[in-house]
């Protein structure tokens, strides 16, 4: 043990220039502990505090706690001229946009983003969320079902262009990870040879992490030789996209507008002809399929104009005041508000690269309290995150288009026993849907256990929303759970 006084084997001090830099942000505690830990462990701080942009981070935490507390602009209900609902369209409009939407596909228009940061914690999963099978028959993963309706799309895509033939158009598929998904993501992908897929139609990229702080404003340390991070959200897609030079990318590919969407959602369309071409004909910078919200406290964000006249935009759950959450349309009997955010959405390419220059440029985060693991235990701390959403402020135009709930939207979020967004809801979802497509071409179902707890699966390969099923159905009898494929 060293004696007090004595500068025999004194530790050496941490780099001078990079204490200065700390300090001149506030963040020189991270260096704390430097005293006692081992030259391996000084070595690996130096390192993870140098991986840090100081000056952006810094900016970053300033302006998202200086915009914490400031009164929001009063909001307003999406005017309906806004938004495309499902009791206006007509077959005709369905049917045209369908055909703008394939026809783009052909063209190499559309490009399609896939945000799969989240591991499946909730799920009782360290996996990425896409490799998890919610127990359909044919025990495929949400990325192989996304996949095959990618692979699905190409095929209606070439025969509708090339009168009946079957080659493909690639749909490049670009497939943001967070650093804890990225590995097994690629991994899981390569092992199963990209479902079908070209290898080089896939590519994947990460979001970026950005450190985690106390309510002052400092870095929580994660170790003593470690910051706490935790991904910027999915709103980082955005900032990725730039870092990673995708989007240079994509214009060199042709593409000028992206569907993006989020991984845990059993039932998404990937790529929607149909929504592309409604974008398409609208014009709009931004698009957002949106469902109704199903009653006043249900947890989700809504979709609402900021201000008199102001941009559309969207409002979390734990936001909205909860006499407005509850406020009813008095001509229609709906809620003023309810329009909700499903995470399904539109791009053109030239608005996300405005886009992307916009949010780095503002810096605003949202702070996340959560209880986050540290050197003393769990502190309570911010998490600093972006939303996709984020963006729609930004667009000069944007445009809603109805779904209905029940024929895309089944997310998975919750283990099973939960009460709501659980592998077995996403399953029957998925099930009951299909069930509905097979007896309309013409098929019978037969089942041992009840009808509402069962259905069948229609593989993404023999059909995207229930099209070209007459040949394998008619006249057919299945029995209920099974699946239907070539």
């Amino acid at each position: 043990m060293r004696e007090p006084g004595s500068d025999n084997n004194a530790p050496s001090p941490p780099p001078q220039e990079l204490l200065e830099r700390l300090k001149d942000y506030g963040q020189e505690d991270a260096f704390a502990l430097w005293d006692e830990l081992s030259p391996e462990e000084r070595d690996l701080l130096v390192k993870d505090i140098q991986s840090l942009d100081l000056p952006r981070v810094d900016r970053i935490i300033r302006c998202s706690f200086r915009s914490q507390g400031l009164p929001a602009a009063a909001i307003e209900p999406v005017p309906e001229s806004n938004v495309s609902t499902v009791e206006k369209r007509t077959m005709e409009e369905r049917e045209r946009w369908w055909k703008m939407g394939l026809k783009a596909i052909s063209d190499g228009k559309l490009g399609v983003i896939l945000l799969s940061g989240g591991q499946g914690t909730r799920l009782g999963s360290s996996d990425p969320k896409g490799c998890f099978n919610i127990g359909l028959p044919s025990g495929k993963s949400l990325f192989q079902l996304q996949a095959e309706r990618i692979l699905c799309l190409q095929r209606l895509a070439a025969q509708s262009v090339n009168e009946g033939s079957a080659s493909t158009t690639p749909i490049h598929w670009y497939i943001m990870t967070s650093p804890f998904t990225d590995e097994p993501t690629r991994k899981f992908f390569e092992s199963r040879k990209y479902f079908g897929l070209e290898a080089d139609q896939v590519t994947f990229f990460q979001q970026g992490t950005i450190p985690c702080v106390s309510r002052d404003g400092r870095f929580i340390m994660e170790t003593p030789y470690r910051v706490a991070k935790s991904p910027d959200g999915n709103g980082g897609v955005y900032s990725a996209l730039k870092s990673s030079r995708l989007l240079e990318d994509m214009a060199m590919r042709g593409i000028k507008y992206l569907d993006c969407y989020g991984v845990d959602n059993a039932l998404v369309r990937v790529a929607d002809p149909t929504f592309l071409g409604y974008f398409i004909d609208t014009g709009a910078a931004a698009a957002a399929k949106v469902v109704r919200k199903a009653y006043p406290q249900e947890k989700v964000g809504v979709f609402v104009r900021r201000g008199k006249g102001g941009p559309v935009s969207v409002v979390e759950y734990s936001e909205l005041d909860p006499s407005l959450a509850s406020a009813i349309n008095q001509e229609t009997g709906r809620l003023r508000f309810c329009w909700s955010n499903v995470c399904l959405h539109m791009f053109t390419l030239d608005f996300l690269n405005q886009v992307a220059n916009g949010l780095e440029k503002d810096s605003i985060y949202h702070l996340a309290e959560k209880n986050i693991p540290s050197i003393h235990g769990h502190t309570l701390g911010y998490k600093l995150e972006q939303f996709i959403f984020d963006a729609f402020p930004y667009a000069p135009s944007t445009a809603l288009f109805e779904v209905l709930r029940e024929e895309e939207f089944a997310p998975v979020k919750n283990a099973n026993g939960s009460n709501f967004d659980t592998p077995d809801s996403a399953r029957l979802l998925v099930l009951r849907l299909h069930a509905r497509w097979v007896v309309a071409a013409g098929g019978f179902l037969t089942h041992s256990v009840p009808l509402y707890a069962t259905g069948v699966e229609v593989s993404p390969l023999c059909s995207y929303t229930g099209e070209n099923l007459e040949a394998i159905c008619r006249g057919r009898t299945f029995h209920a759970p099974c699946e239907i494929s070539f």
